[in-house]
């Protein structure tokens, strides 16, 4: 993700003033301190000073011993609508949201008809704007068009949608780093021999995760100098479901019996029904496994003692809250973007994984994902 833009001439104390103002919602309302802290959120005392030094100035009245009121209205910025088609349960963008929007959050349920009928719920409900995470790029046209049509400005996550503005993956170079680091594996564990490349794809998501799974091609095909690779590659639609990748692997490793196997695949559910289905064989210590995401599981994942999982490329979408919203408003405001907006991918294995997610073991996310 782009890094924040500097601000160096920003006055945080004014900026903190601002947020005192912000707290009286209405007309002639009088508030006490810990009205104020509560709605700011700012501590007591810089509460109190702050306070303070507004009545000094002029701009609060004090209505009796303990409260304050506004001596006269602020004209306020607009208070956005927004609507954000999730992808699943997890609507952690939700969470992020704290000012200067209202945010109407309805489930896709990795439903393309679900996806269209949330799509015309956001329109009846006059948002001005749609953040639309969903998987299927057969049904991204349709639903791009009911927003032109409505004239509702539209961003897209991970998968592109025409005439949307795109947020998320930069698809090619996490599939590259998932190619380089699984061929460096080969190089350095198997002295470069490896006997059968799987690949577990995710067809329906259309040609930006085709780009994810080219990455890992070129980047197995840039550490291992094998002109021969191509003839040991196997592809299989995982659908990026974990019980869909354990299917499907399981009844690949009945065929196959080669050692020495390099996996890539499309997210981190497929990379572990993948895991799942040569633990199952007896045959985790001949494959090596690279997801994509480092979710939650996968990281619970790499930190078990013998799994095939070595690693996985992060996107951070923890992260992508304050960026969306920022884009969001952006585009609202009439302020020129780009067409495109690309996350920092890194990888994260089983040496980092406590590094890079050092709270983990508080929210829960240590537990072994062999539940799934």
């Amino acid at each position: 993700m782009p890094k924040p833009e500097r601000q160096p001439y920003i006055v945080h104390s004014v900026v903190h003033a601002s947020r005192i103002l912000d707290a009286f919602q209405a007309a002639g309302e009088a508030l006490r301190l810990r009205d104020v802290v509560e709605r700011t959120g700012l501590g007591k005392g810089m509460c109190f000073r702050l306070l303070h030094t507004l009545h000094h100035c002029g701009l609060l009245e004090k209505v009796d011993a303990s409260r304050y009121r506004l001596v006269s209205p602020i004209q306020r910025r607009k208070r956005y609508r927004l609507g954000y088609g999730a992808q699943g349960q997890d609507t952690s963008f939700a969470r992020e949201v704290r000012e200067g929007a209202e945010l109407i959050v309805v489930d896709n349920r990795y439903q393309p008809k679900v996806a269209l009928r949330n799509a015309e719920h956001l329109i009846r409900e006059g948002v001005d704007l749609v953040i639309e995470f969903q998987t299927d790029e057969a049904v991204a046209a349709a639903i791009a068009a009911k927003y032109l049509e409505a004239a509702i400005p539209l961003v897209a996550i991970d998968i592109p949608h025409p005439g949307a503005t795109y947020f998320g993956a930069n698809n090619y170079q996490a599939g590259l780093m998932a190619g380089r680091h699984l061929g460096h594996f080969a190089r350095t564990r198997w002295e470069g021999k490896v006997e059968e490349i799987l690949l577990l794809d995710l067809a329906r998501a259309g040609s930006l995760v085709r780009a994810r799974m080219a990455g890992v091609r070129a980047g197995l095909a840039e550490t291992l100098h094998d002109d021969a690779l191509a003839s040991r590659l196997v592809s299989l639609d995982g659908d990026g479901q974990f019980k869909t990748s354990l299917e499907k692997v399981r009844r690949h490793l009945r065929q196959s019996k080669a050692r020495r196997v390099l996996v890539g695949t499309a997210n981190d559910a497929s990379a572990l029904g993948a895991a799942r289905a040569f633990q199952e064989a007896g045959r985790a210590g001949s494959c090596a496994i690279v997801g994509q995401n480092a979710e939650p599981d996968a990281r619970a994942e790499l930190r078990e003692p013998r799994t095939p999982l070595i690693a996985s490329v992060a996107y951070f979408p923890e992260r992508y809250g304050d960026g969306l919203l920022k884009l969001a408003l952006d585009i609202l405001s009439h302020r020129q973007t780009p067409p495109a907006l690309f996350v920092r991918h890194q990888l994260v294995t089983t040496e980092n994984v406590d590094h890079l997610y050092p709270n983990d073991a508080l929210l829960g996310h240590v537990a072994s994902a062999s539940s799934l």
